[in-house]
Formats: structure tokens, C-alpha cells, sequence
């Protein structure tokens, strides 16, 4: 029974029409998932570009996505979810209402004879000095209870803002290939080195596919983005396949992974 996983499907970004066709996308896909028999779907990290639990309010939309959530995990099957930089405030309402399966840091888990070392990637590696900061504040309790004084249309609107700022001011550049500077990679290297216990390397953030080695025998996969065709992968048999959205296969060669038209 395989394992599927994809990542940073960026849901509420950039625009309310843009949002909602990568929403369909995205429930074909978790659909696709149960029909091939999926036993577990591990979601990445940055499901949402942004979400906050009010006490007694929830983020607007996503009726689809909630929907398809639910019914898999009513059909047995079991949603994993990761929190990503721009959805780190997800807290119990998804967990009770969908079943959702919910991780914060990255964590070791075997599937199909494979040992992976699964997250979404953000403050892992060198740089990311500021983010690292902030990332420290917006997890304390303090900081939460303070936003969550704020109107919910005040607090979205200040939070959907900031987000789509910040994406336009990392341009394609950054979001290139940084070679023996990627990051998550050298991380994961890192990690490999004192424990060289995982087979797997699985994270999103990035926004750029790639499969590169770690060490002798393991590898890390990124799994880009859903602003352009999506890719996933399935974990089955000891093996691992990445497949575009609609289901090609993707070769896995080391270094970025080819983009689909």
C-alpha cells in the first residue's frame, strides 16, 4: 500500500480564482492518491500561504480541500501534515475536524522499506538568519495570543500582505539551483554524517525539485511547489518515483528535476 507526499501547494495565494482551480488540483490529486490505494498521504508543509486558529474563528474557503481531508481519513486512510513556514499556527481545529495528522519539526518515519527523515525545510542548514529569528518569536505562545487580540480581518489582511511581499521579493533567482549551497541539502548531509540512519531525505520550501545523494546510498528529494504543474511522490516496494500531476513519471537523475510544461 504506497505512500504519497507533495508539498507546498501555497493555498490562499495569490488570488482568490488562482487559489480555488489549484484547490481542484489539489483534491484530484488526494482523490487519485485513495483510488491507487494509498495507505498514507504526507503533505510537506505550506498547505495554506497562510493560516491562523482564532479561538472561535477559523480561516475563510478551502471547503474543498477540508471536504477531501475528511473522507479520507473517514475511508481509513491516514493524512500527515507538516507545518511550513507560512502556516506554522495551525493548531487542534484541523487534527479534530479532518483527522489530520500533525508534525512540527522533521521526523523519522519507515514506509514501504524505506527509512525518510520527512519535514518542510524552513530554518534547516546555514542562512536564513532572519527567518530563524522570527521563526523563534511567531512559535511562542506570547506572540500567538497577541495576534489572536487582533480582528480577524485585520490579522489576515496584515498576514496575506506580508506573504505575498515577501514572495515577490525572492524573484526567480532565488528559487534557482544553488548547487553545493543548497541548503536543505547540506543539512541533510550534515545529519547524514552523525546518523546515517535514513534512506530518505524528504522536504519541500524550496520551490524547486531536485534528488541529489547523501552520502553512498541515501538521497534528498525536494518536491517543489503547486504554482506550476505539481509533482508528488510515491513511495512503494523500497522504492522511490516522482510523477507530475497528471501522473507522469519524472526521472530521477541527480540536481534539479526537470520542469513540467
Amino acid at each position: 500500500m504506497p505512500v504519497f507526499a507533495a508539498t507546498d501547494f501555497h493555498l490562499g495565494s495569490p488570488s482568490y480564482g488562482e487559489s480555488r482551480a489549484r484547490e481542484q488540483r489539489v483534491v484530484r490529486w488526494l482523490e487519485h492518491c485513495a483510488e491507487a490505494g494509498a495507505s498514507q498521504i504526507w503533505l510537506l508543509g505550506d498547505t495554506f500561504d497562510f493560516w491562523f486558529e482564532y479561538r472561535r474563528a477559523v480561516p475563510k474557503g478551502f471547503t474543498r480541500l477540508l471536504g477531501s481531508l475528511a473522507r479520507l481519513h473517514d475511508a481509513g486512510v491516514q493524512v500527515s501534515a507538516w507545518t511550513g513556514n507560512h502556516d506554522m499556527w495551525i493548531f487542534d481545529y484541523l487534527p479534530t475536524e479532518t483527522g489530520l495528522h500533525l508534525y512540527r519539526q522533521p521526523t523519522r518515519l519507515e514506509a514501504e522499506g524505506l527509512r525518510c527523515l520527512v519535514g518542510h525545510g524552513d530554518g534547516l542548514g546555514p542562512g536564513e538568519r532572519l527567518y530563524k529569528v522570527l521563526k523563534k518569536a511567531f512559535a511562542s505562545p506570547l506572540c500567538q495570543q497577541a495576534f489572536g487580540f487582533l480582528h480577524p480581518n485585520v490579522g489576515m489582511w496584515i498576514a496575506q500582505n506580508w506573504s505575498n511581499n515577501s514572495r515577490r521579493s525572492h524573484g526567480p533567482a532565488d528559487q534557482s539551483f544553488k548547487g553545493e549551497q543548497e541548503y536543505i541539502w547540506q543539512w541533510a548531509q550534515a545529519q547524514h554524517a552523525i546518523d546515517a540512519w535514513p534512506d530518505l531525505y524528504l522536504f519541500g520550501h524550496r520551490h524547486l525539485a531536485m534528488w541529489l545523494p547523501v552520502g553512498s546510498t541515501a538521497h534528498y528529494l525536494n518536491l517543489g511547489d503547486w504554482f506550476g504543474t505539481g509533482m508528488y511522490a510515491r513511495l512503494a516496494n523500497g522504492q522511490v518515483e516522482v510523477f507530475t500531476e497528471q501522473h507522469r513519471p519524472v526521472p530521477l537523475a541527480a540536481g534539479p528535476l526537470p520542469q513540467p510544461a
